[in-house]
């Protein structure tokens, strides 16, 4: 029986969300200037409103392209989306883990729309995107938390599209190449990809999606948090820095320590290949390893941010498994999602260091070997 590794990781936070802090990150560098004081002040609207433009910047997003802060994480982003836009024309929603079949339910079962075509596919699959319709609105994840299955690119997105491509990019937004031409509305949450807090979430419109929202009233009542228009004009002070609802200005400021962290090592394109190597380091163990597995069946299809695997254990074990790893302080939080097969998610973006994974993934080997002994 191989004896217990000596190296530990100096971050075990694997967790898929939320997820680990950028390293060196420490409460102590956080601008509190705000904390006491109004988010509608000049000093809290500042800070507002770079949250919105340093996303834009440093994201690289088109001309015209509007940036806002608004309530309740990706999911209020993401529902405050549906809500206002879907309706005027018919949907093709994609589903193939717990959200996006979130986002199905409220869809079918919550808007209650006639007009949906669902292309669902298990969990390691992903349907069949070319059944997209350039005439409909497309509902869909870049890439899917609960599964670590994305899409390999956005050729199948019509250039010349009537229908809005409506984006949920939650564990994918500054971490994979995101071609924003191809989508009129990303949601993201800061909890996510940059490690920042929960509660609030971003919410990216296109020119074309502000058009649908000037054009259209859904024939609902929309609650006030889901408001975009008034009098049939957008809001456009959200996308200023003047959200609908009180913020907290602290979640804020470390949202701007993490943009800036991404700034200083060389912008999104530098994040990405650090998720990228992470993912790599994984990929080198598994392949070492033939008890363990890939949930998604292509490499094309494998996420490099919550990185899915299955391992040849009966369910009860690999929670076993879990546990050991948590009890030894080596990786907190990697059980598969509550939905998804039995397995392990490891999180690989770019806040978590490939050193850390190094030195884990041994660990990962020792608790099989302990339970398989």
């Amino acid at each position: 029986m191989a004896e217990q590794p000596s190296r530990r990781p100096a971050n075990p936070n694997f967790s898929s969300g939320p997820c680990s802090k950028r390293p060196g990150y420490s409460l102590a560098e956080l601008n509190t200037a705000t904390l006491g004081r109004s988010h509608r002040s000049s000093l809290g609207k500042d800070a507002l409103g770079r949250a919105c433009s340093e996303t834009a910047r440093i994201l690289g997003l088109p001309e015209g392209y509007l940036v806002g802060v608004v309530p309740a994480s990706d999911t209020g982003a993401m529902e405050m989306a549906m809500w206002s836009m879907l309706g005027a024309r018919p949907v093709d929603v994609f589903a193939w883990e717990s959200f996006g079949k979130g986002w199905v339910t409220d869809i079918v079962k919550q808007l209650k729309l006639e007009d949906v075509s669902l292309f669902e596919a298990d969990y390691g699959k992903l349907p069949d995107l070319s059944q997209a319709n350039p005439e409909h609105d497309v509902v869909f994840t870049w890439n899917g938390t609960t599964s670590g299955v994305k899409v390999p690119d956005a050729d199948w997105i019509s250039d010349d599209r009537k229908g809005l491509t409506i984006c949920d990019a939650t564990s994918a937004v500054f971490a994979m190449e995101m071609p924003w031409e191809k989508l009129d509305v990303i949601t993201y949450s800061w909890q996510k990809v940059l490690g920042g807090e929960g509660a609030h979430g971003m919410l990216i419109l296109s020119p074309r999606a502000v058009e649908r929202l000037e054009s259209y009233t859904p024939s609902w009542p929309l609650p006030k948090i889901f408001r975009l228009t008034k009098g049939g004009k957008l809001m456009a002070d959200v996308f200023k820095g003047s959200t609908i609802n009180t913020p907290s200005m602290l979640c804020v400021e470390d949202y701007l320590d993490a943009l800036a962290w991404v700034d200083s090592l060389g912008g999104v394109a530098a994040s990405i290949a650090k998720s990228q190597a992470n993912l790599k380091a994984v990929e080198n163990f598994v392949a070492a390893n033939d008890w363990i597995h890939f949930l998604p069946e292509s490499e094309a299809i494998r996420s490099n941010t919550s990185v899915c695997l299955t391992l040849d254990l009966p369910a009860d074990q690999v929670k076993k498994l879990v546990k050991v790893l948590a009890d030894e302080g080596v990786a907190y939080d990697i059980g598969a999602y509550r939905d998804a097969p039995a397995g392990i998610r490891i999180w690989c973006g770019s806040t978590v260091e490939a050193s850390d994974l190094e030195a884990m993934l041994p660990w990962l080997a020792w608790a099989y070997q302990q339970l398989t002994a």
